[in-house]
């Protein structure tokens, strides 16, 4: 699960990355852009897994199986 914050005093959003490194993030941009604010804006949530393939994997299947197939077909 990745997370980003977006500023709610400008257009500003960090990085999607952990929870705690982007909480870091947006109140280090807070403490050089808006001091004296208190930390706001949202959070947003990816709840997809960064290092899956997708169906990548699915379609290789696919292009083998039919591979195998036309090949025994000869």
């Amino acid at each position: 699960m990745a997370h980003r914050y977006r500023c709610g005093e400008c257009g500003f959003s960090t990085r999607w990355s952990t929870e705690s490194e982007a909480g870091d993030l947006a109140a280090a941009h807070y403490a050089d852009h808006h001091p004296g604010l208190p930390l706001g804006g949202i959070v947003q949530i990816n709840e997809k897994n960064p290092r899956t393939l997708g169906c990548l994997p699915m379609i290789g299947i696919m292009l083998l199986l039919l591979l195998i197939i036309a090949s025994c077909r000869r």
